[in-house]
């Protein structure tokens, strides 16, 4: 690869202006950049043209990053992926989510050039995920008649969907069989955009450090 290689990005982000900052930011490095506000807009994007990054935010309406990342990883395993958010701290990549690299909105964003400029020199082929067969992410569908906390499971293999009950497992990848196949079916929860995680409990806030010169500071766009 070239040392300054271009690659072709997507950028999916439900803000406005963090979609316009990173647009900005990776075109005035050379990049081809494209944008979508969701889960559903990327998915629109990637089968009119697959891109070499993806660059997503976890939190957002519609699909949410996590359910994005996941459907990815299966459908498209070559693209490199940058999970974003501003509910986590750090930059390792949160449980359960298919990212090859983890960005905290809000800190330097010339780590997140810098991960994206060790993405440009690497080839497809050399890409390789520890975790391909990633979890699928779900939202709570509510109550039961019983008061019983559930989710709907779509099975991956079959297709099909089952419900299936929460009851008190807290663990944040689960397991269960298909109801019709029985397919093992690893899958997690969808949190809702404000509820903290566990892994941000858990972590200490990262510290901050200044963005370069000449560019904007992403932690105004969160």
């Amino acid at each position: 690869m070239m040392p300054n290689a271009k690659v072709k990005l997507l950028i999916v982000d439900d803000e406005a202006s963090l979609r316009t900052s990173l647009s900005l930011i990776f075109t005035t490095f050379g990049h081809s950049v494209r944008s979508a506000e969701d889960g559903f807009s990327a998915l629109a994007e990637l089968r009119n043209e697959v891109p070499d990054i993806l660059l997503s935010d976890l939190n957002m309406p519609g699909m949410s990053g996590f359910e994005l990342l996941s459907v990815v990883r299966r459908r498209f395993p070559a693209i490199r992926v940058i999970a974003m958010s501003g509910a986590f701290s750090g930059d390792s990549v949160p449980l359960g989510v298919a990212a090859d690299v983890f960005y905290e909105k809000g800190s330097n964003p010339g780590t997140l050039l810098e991960a994206v400029r060790a993405m440009a020199q690497m080839e497809r082929s050399s890409i390789q995920h520890p975790n391909t067969s990633a979890p699928i992410w779900i939202p709570k569908n509510g109550h039961d008649p019983t008061g019983e906390e559930y989710v709907m499971v779509a099975c991956p293999q079959c297709m099909r969907t089952f419900p299936q009950g929460l009851g008190g497992d807290v663990r944040p990848i689960r397991e269960v069989d298909c109801a019709h196949c029985s397919s093992l079916i690893q899958y997690a929860i969808v949190q809702p955009a404000d509820t903290p995680s566990q892994q941000t409990l858990q972590r200490k806030p990262a510290a901050r450090a200044p963005a370069p010169a000449g560019l904007p500071n992403l932690a105004a766009c969160e």
